[in-house]
């Protein structure tokens, strides 16, 4: 268990509070960072239907494969009666779906029948799996939860805090090792072997974990796109090679971009670079208490757009706590039309992409709002680094 019970209980108090507000009797919850949230559960067992059940007023259950709810108990806060585990036979079968299960279990224990909310945008709904459990729950209201145990992750708590500033210092030394590793001749997979072993040893006060997304090292014409992986190609002389990676401590993580160049870099990549850097930094400067989201994306919007440049994509989102295949929240953005107020204790990943037709250059910050403003939550040298 990662924190103290009474802070699982303080989630569970807020996550009914939201549920009472919108008239929702059960909510069910199939993302396994809120499922973690929830209940401290950990275990790669995300593949198969699962999920935590919050009832208005009772217990939370937790419901998992079979084989998995020994897992569930070794990692959770949960009591042994709240961990249910569904037979091996409802596994991958066409016929069948653990959710008819699911649905079965909230009929036998009185939890049927009313509003049952789940996490339609959810990835770890299928249709199939919502079909299943809908069929199954006759003269239930089946309604979209819309993220609502996102928000209520949206301010962490200071050991949340703590933990992503853990996830930092291991983010420091993964950079460097990214930097370093990035040289003529040397292959693009081998860089990456070296950055995944940084960021699983960790540092010597706090080991990693696996991140929610893989090393992203886009190089040469690819640095045009985002998103882009590995190869087993060698970088070479003349290229910029872009490094969007992330370290991840007991599953809270910290994001970092930066943008190498080998050898003596064009003047278009130059000046982008010191454009965004100030892009950046205009944005930080807006963030304080009560300012929106829509209104930091327009400190930055403003400052390029006095360089003739413009940005379509978001410049950031909220992030912390996460599993495969995504390290943020799915509620806040940095963008315009996003009206939500920033609040003490919120983080978010400010990313600042710019891809142009064959060439690009990323920055980012992962930062923490307080009171004073924006706290970045790593130390690294902003600029593009030039290694000739």
């Amino acid at each position: 268990m990662t924190f103290a019970r009474r802070e699982y209980h303080e989630r569970a108090a807020r996550t009914r509070e939201r549920m009472r507000e919108r008239a929702i009797d059960v909510l069910v919850v199939t993302e396994p960072a809120s499922m973690h949230y929830l209940t401290g559960y950990d275990g790669w067992s995300f593949y198969t239907p699962q999920g935590v059940v919050v009832a208005a007023d009772g217990e939370l259950l937790l419901f998992t494969r079979q084989m998995d709810a020994n897992g569930a108990r070794l990692t959770s806060w949960l009591g042994d009666e709240q961990i249910l585990g569904f037979p091996e036979e409802l596994v991958q079968q066409r016929d069948r779906h653990p959710m008819q299960w699911a649905g079965a279990e909230l009929i036998r224990r009185g939890l049927a029948g009313g509003v049952v909310a789940l996490e339609m945008d959810s990835y770890f709904l299928s249709p199939r799996a919502y079909e299943a459990l809908c069929a199954s729950l006759p003269g239930t209201r089946i309604v979209d939860s819309e993220e609502l145990v996102g928000w209520v992750r949206a301010v962490k708590s200071p050991a949340e805090l703590e933990l992503m500033s853990r996830a930092a210092r291991i983010m420091e030394r993964v950079m460097r090792v990214a930097i370093d590793a990035v040289e003529p001749g040397v292959r693009q997979c081998d860089a990456v072997a070296a950055i995944m072993a940084a960021q699983a040893s960790g540092t010597p006060e706090a080991g990693g974990d696996y991140p929610a997304i893989v090393p992203m090292l886009p190089t040469g014409v690819g640095t045009s796109a985002p998103h882009m992986t590995w190869s087993d190609a060698p970088f070479r002389a003349g290229e910029a090679t872009v490094l969007e990676l992330a370290a991840c401590h007991r599953r809270y993580h910290c994001p970092l971009a930066r943008t190498v160049f080998l050898g003596d870099p064009p003047a278009k990549l130059t000046t982008i670079a010191a454009v965004v850097e100030e892009g950046l930094e205009a944005a930080l400067a807006a963030v304080r208490p009560g300012a929106t989201c829509e209104s930091v994306e327009a400190a930055w919007r403003a400052l390029i757009g006095r360089h003739g440049l413009e940005k379509s994509s978001r410049i950031g989102y909220s992030v912390g706590l996460g599993y495969p295949p995504d390290w943020g929240e799915h509620t806040m953005s940095l963008r315009p039309g996003d009206t939500t107020p920033l609040e003490a204790g919120m983080a978010f990943h400010m990313i600042l992409g710019m891809w142009m037709d064959d060439w690009g250059f990323e920055l980012s910050e992962t930062f923490r709002v307080t009171e004073r403003g924006a706290e970045c939550l790593c130390s690294v040298p902003r600029g593009l680094t030039v290694k000739r």
